[in-house]
């Protein structure tokens, strides 16, 4: 049986940072460059959100699941996305 992304989630404890670990290194470049914005689809945990009024994409780092898809993804190799500090991040339980 398949469990629901939302139920895999529901399974992780997070302990938020203050800094970020996820970083754009240009920003012009998702705004001019990058048509598919792919990070926003990819991301199961919504940590990339786009702004078409803004013309600006949003990181909310704090919903990293720390999967590395995003590093992957982005073809402008443009997003930089290291690991939290240690202490912090998310926690895997099981239920």
């Amino acid at each position: 049986m398949q469990v629901a992304i939302d139920e895999r989630l529901g399974l992780l404890t997070y302990k938020n940072d203050h800094e970020t670990h996820i970083k754009l290194r240009k920003e012009e470049v998702c705004s001019k460059d990058c048509k598919d914005k792919a990070c926003t689809f990819l991301c199961p945990a919504e940590v990339y959100l786009w702004n078409p009024a803004a013309s600006q994409l949003k990181v909310q780092y704090e919903n990293c699941i720390e999967c590395g898809g995003c590093r992957m993804i982005c073809p402008w190799d443009n997003i930089d996305c290291d690991w939290p500090r240690g202490g912090y991040g998310v926690a895997y339980k099981y239920g």
